[in-house]
């Protein structure tokens, strides 16, 4: 009969069953061959549940204190002291390389005599129960890890996705200077920058910041850029490109992601720098005569209101050449071990100092910066540089 039974739930756990079948495989087993009167099978996962009981009330297990059997490493008899043994009369502890799997309570066993040996009424009981529980665990193990490796191809792929958005190069010409550098938090992050080079007197540089991370951010950045772009060819008027983009953002019903975002559109033949800022830092544009101001025309965050409140945008005339650095919050937000942040106004002092360098020298020197300021401490988020040097046309 122990043999039938042993069969019965080794070949449950070969055919895979779910482990609520096993549970129930287990409970009418011993029902139905064990001469165990009373049993309360208790499996630990965030906190002990109760798997299987029989011939108790379901109120008395939940009145049950686990403290003082979580350091049991053998079949023992309740202590007389304790209000479990009102019910029942010895535990059975189920380890794994040392670590306690579950608790099974027992009472009015056929026998009187309780230990490990082959002679004990327990001995099999023990054996069922180490075989299903461990068998549990095992599956448990590898669903885990299998998940694990779902989430890690879901996070390659949102990895490639988001490289994929970047410009697979920038301009380094004697008229034109950008440079961009990218460092996420995680090896996923929900930052974006790009350039488009729409006609040939006329392009657009922007930056952005998604609020989610990972594979939700990656793709609804990845929707925004394809959105984007396919905006800036079909117009140059800033206030559809940003009303359509928060339409679509907003569209999607999600609403935990939103988006900053800062465009900026230069024409060449005009000398016109028109841009707007939602949501986003303010960057910071430097003149040729060296003035600096902060780009802050625009409307408040995409995607979180349809229609959006406000909209303004802003045309700077007479630019033959500027300096133009972007970043996002995770720069100006990055701590040292005090807790103070970097800050809006060492950005811009260091930006007033090293304007006159190379696009690539000045985010060079901002970096710098920051991590001598944080002094070892890790960043709270992505931190991306976008630099822009037009140079003037002789």
């Amino acid at each position: 009969m122990e043999l039938n039974s042993l069969l019965e739930v080794t070949e449950a756990i070969n055919n895979n069953l779910p482990e609520d079948s096993l549970y129930k495989i287990y409970h009418f087993t011993l029902l139905a061959n064990l001469k165990v009167k009373k049993l309360a099978l208790f499996v630990l996962e965030e906190k002990w549940e109760n798997k299987v009981v029989f011939g108790v009330q379901k109120s008395i297990c939940d009145q049950i204190s686990f403290t003082s059997f979580e350091n049991l490493d053998r079949t023992s008899a309740i202590d007389r002291n304790f209000k479990e043994s009102e019910h029942f009369e010895y535990v059975i502890p189920v380890l794994h390389k040392k670590k306690l799997l579950a608790l099974v309570f027992i009472a009015d066993v056929a026998q009187s005599k309780v230990g490990i040996s082959s002679k004990s009424p327990t001995t099999f009981l023990e054996a069922i129960t180490n075989i299903l529980i461990v068998a549990i665990e095992n599956k448990k193990l590898a669903r885990k890890q299998l998940e694990q490796e779902a989430l890690t191809r879901e996070l390659e792929i949102a990895q490639q996705v988001q490289q994929n958005l970047f410009p697979k190069s920038l301009p380094q010409s004697d008229l034109l200077e950008i440079d961009a550098v990218y460092r996420p938090h995680h090896n996923i992050g929900g930052d974006y920058y790009d350039y488009v080079l729409i006609d040939p007197d006329q392009y657009m540089v922007c930056i952005a910041d998604v609020s989610g991370k990972g594979v939700p951010a990656a793709l609804m950045m990845s929707n925004f850029q394809a959105s984007l772009r396919t905006l800036v060819r079909q117009t140059d008027d800033l206030e559809t490109i940003v009303t359509e983009l928060n339409y679509q953002l907003n569209g999607t019903g999600n609403a935990d992601i939103f988006i900053t975002f800062f465009v900026a559109l230069y024409n060449r033949e005009t000398h016109e720098l028109r841009y707007a800022n939602c949501g986003h830092n303010p960057p910071l544009l430097v003149s040729s005569t060296g003035k600096l101001r902060m780009l802050t025309k625009g409307t408040t965050v995409l995607g979180m209101f349809n229609p959006l409140p406000f909209i303004a945008t802003e045309v700077i005339c007479d630019v033959d050449s500027f300096d133009l650095f972007c970043f996002t919050d995770g720069l100006t937000e990055a701590e040292n071990l005090d807790g103070s942040e970097f800050g809006e106004e060492k950005v811009e002092a260091i930006v007033a100092k090293y304007h006159d360098q190379s696009a690539s020298d000045l985010n060079q020197k901002m970096l710098l910066a920051v991590e001598e300021f944080r002094e070892g401490k890790a960043y709270r988020d992505d931190i991306t540089l976008l630099a822009v040097k037009q140079k003037p046309i002789h």
